[in-house]
């Protein structure tokens, strides 16, 4: 019966995400309703920041108030997730559940974590390279790739410019 079990938005009151899918993951464990709930899902990212030369790495809610319901709707599903405190109701006309399509399942990263870095350097910053073997350098970002967390920077090597790829932590904006 898992089969036919489709995604569904359920929206919650701010700040009961969590909450709510705990109790959603409750009420299935003790009813043995795996057949028909068989996933609740908080859309998550991991967020890494760069300040300075540490790197924090944050789990942040991808869709703040909503939590994911993989389940067969049926009217004891529908009641049971409807009825949780905290739930404000479905995502659908009328509060009428609407089943998320595959493509939008897919694009929401349900089954995969997405992982994103945010950083102060933008292209353009001059900044000051810290560790490795430009240390103390001065240059200038003309590329950023937060898919691998890095910069391109150009830097006046030997009365030439140079473009040199480096890791976002060895790199400093200057003041």
């Amino acid at each position: 019966m898992a089969e036919e079990a489709k995604w569904y938005v359920v929206h919650t009151y701010s700040g009961y995400e969590n909450k709510v899918a705990q109790n959603i993951e409750k009420v299935v464990e003790n009813r043995k309703l795996h057949d028909l709930i068989p996933e609740v899902k908080i859309p998550m990212e991991t967020v890494t920041e760069i300040k300075g030369t540490k790197t924090v790495e944050a789990e942040k809610k991808l869709f703040p108030s909503y939590v994911l319901v993989k389940m067969v709707l049926t009217d004891d599903s529908w009641y049971i997730v409807r009825n949780t405190r905290g739930v404000t109701g479905f995502v659908g006309p009328g509060s009428k559940p609407v089943p998320l399509s595959d493509k939008e399942v897919e694009a929401l990263g349900v089954d995969t974590g997405t992982q994103t870095v945010q950083t102060n350097i933008e292209v353009g910053d001059d900044v000051v390279m810290v560790g490795g073997s430009f240390d103390g350098m001065s240059g200038t970002v003309t590329a950023l790739d937060l898919e691998n967390a890095a910069a391109d920077v150009t830097v006046s090597m030997f009365g030439r410019e140079t473009s040199v790829t480096l890791p976002l932590t060895q790199l400093r904006k200057e003041d």
